[in-house]
């Protein structure tokens, strides 16, 4: 008798080390690209043009990073709209 290949069970793939879990790294790390960026849009003469890119990033940055405390805040807190996994 051979087994059906539907009936066995798919195969779990291992958990993320808990270091690539953390998104602060990520954060700051984009933060800190935009950051430059924007300097230097404001100090390289060539570069002025980039300045409304450059200042859209950060806003958009900032508003992100808002957005995640936010749910991160609600999560911890037990809310039901809440989004689940945020620690």
């Amino acid at each position: 008798m051979t087994e059906d290949p539907d009936d066995a069970p798919a195969p779990q793939p291992p958990p993320l080390p808990a270091a690539l879990l953390e998104p602060w790294p990520v954060i700051l790390v984009i933060a800190t690209g935009w950051l430059i960026a924007t300097v230097l849009t404001f100090t390289v003469g060539g570069l002025q043009h980039w300045r409304p890119f450059a200042l859209a990033g950060l806003a958009i940055g900032v508003l992100g990073t808002t957005i995640f405390l936010i749910q991160r805040r609600a999560a911890r807190r037990g809310s039901r709209g809440a989004q689940s996994g945020l620690t």
